[in-house]
């Protein structure tokens, strides 16, 4: 994590030279929109691939039980550690087909009524929720929006917010605004190193600010979208490491990572009682309707 600017002072008074030499490290982070593509690269694990190494007899639902499937979201019940548990995320998909067949990620109304009959589902069966964010947001297709996806966004972050049992989210990969929102009301908020989250793509944001979507980097680094910034707003609650390079050069290692971290932040969910999770479930949602006015020019 770079070096907060208020200690930078005192470390220029170090006697023993070590300014330079966090400076020297400093320029091999990663910039907010190296986080976007590594949030985005195309060998990243997705949902499937951290049910396959974190949940064993995973069993999928599929359906809303009002218009159709919709496999840009999977919906299943697992066992995590020998625990019941539903889990609930976006899924892309590899190559062209699947791509296509997930609809790259980005959900119609019908997914969203699949994710929140799960849950309640879920709740019925007093089981917890694992969610796992990774789209670059909902649909915005004519279908969609003539099957109610507003309506749905809108009631599912109502009714996660009511929910009764533990709900731990993790934002994977691209965190994309109402669409990642709507399956993203928890208990704690986890995000991976590399993982972003945001209320618009950094090219949406630069075509509408200044015409031009190939000022995306410029855009990224003032949406304030990477997990360490958002961390820094306690909008998120851990930042969770990655392999070397990042989580698309080890799966096994990624899950693992993430698996220790699931595990410490749901043992501590569970010893809030009903009225103290809903009370942080709401305020984490409220917190994400923060804003300030920055004083320096766009």
């Amino acid at each position: 994590m770079p070096l907060s600017r208020e200690l930078w002072p005192r470390v220029a008074q170090d006697k023993f030279g070590m300014a330079k030499e966090i400076e020297k490290a400093e320029e091999h982070l990663a910039t907010a929109f190296e986080r976007v593509q590594l949030a985005r690269h195309p060998d990243r694990p997705h949902t499937l691939d951290f049910i396959e190494r974190l949940f064993e007899d995973f069993t999928e639902i599929h359906g809303d039980r009002r218009f159709a499937d919709d496999s840009a979201i999977v919906c299943g019940f697992a066992r995590f550690h020998g625990m019941p548990a539903l889990i609930v995320g976006h899924q892309k998909g590899r190559d062209t087909k699947q791509r296509q067949f997930r609809n790259f990620g980005m959900p119609k109304p019908e997914g969203y009524r699949k994710a929140i009959r799960a849950m309640k589902l879920a709740e019925k069966f007093e089981r917890p929720i694992f969610t796992l964010i990774d789209t670059p947001g909902a649909y915005p297709g004519i279908d969609a929006e003539e099957r109610g996806q507003a309506e749905a966004i809108a009631y599912n972050l109502r009714e996660m917010a009511k929910l009764t049992v533990p709900v731990i989210v993790t934002v994977i990969g691209e965190g994309g605004s109402g669409g990642a929102l709507a399956i993203g009301i928890g208990d704690q908020i986890l995000m991976l190193e590399n993982a972003i989250y945001s209320v618009i793509s950094p090219e949406g944001c630069a075509a509408i600010l200044w015409k031009d979507s190939g000022q995306a980097a410029r855009a990224a680094e003032q949406l304030r979208l990477t997990a360490e910034d958002l961390h820094r707003e306690e909008i998120v609650d851990q930042v969770i490491e990655e392999p070397d390079g990042g989580a698309h050069n080890s799966h096994d290692e990624a899950a693992r990572l993430l698996e220790a971290a699931l595990s410490t932040r749901f043992a501590e969910s569970i010893t809030h009682n009903l009225e103290d999770r809903l009370s942080r479930r709401y305020r984490k949602l409220r917190q994400m309707g923060k804003w300030e006015t920055m004083s320096d020019k766009l």
